[in-house]
């Protein structure tokens, strides 16, 4: 996949992310675009590391978005831990 093909798929498995946990997270266009990109390495690094199911370059790969969709909540989940309470 292409840079343009990664920031698409990042800002797609960002937004559903925050769809699937609403709440209050670092946000914006880039925040939610940042979020997912790096969403999509964490889980494709989770999916081919201990799945044992290497994840494909095919923008159209259901598996793809699966895992960067599932990394991209991973990272919404750890940031509520950590920071939580500090945007109250």
């Amino acid at each position: 996949m292409g840079i343009i093909a990664w920031i698409i798929l990042g800002l797609a498995a960002g937004i559903i992310a925050k769809v699937l946990l609403p709440g209050r997270d670092p946000g914006g266009f880039i925040g939610t675009t940042l979020i997912g990109v790096a969403g999509a390495f964490i889980g494709g690094w989770i999916s081919a590391r201990w799945l044992d199911h290497p994840i494909t370059k095919s923008f159209y790969d259901g598996a793809t978005w699966v895992a960067a969709v599932g990394g991209s909540l991973v990272l919404l989940i750890v940031y509520r831990i950590l920071f939580g309470n500090s945007r109250d």
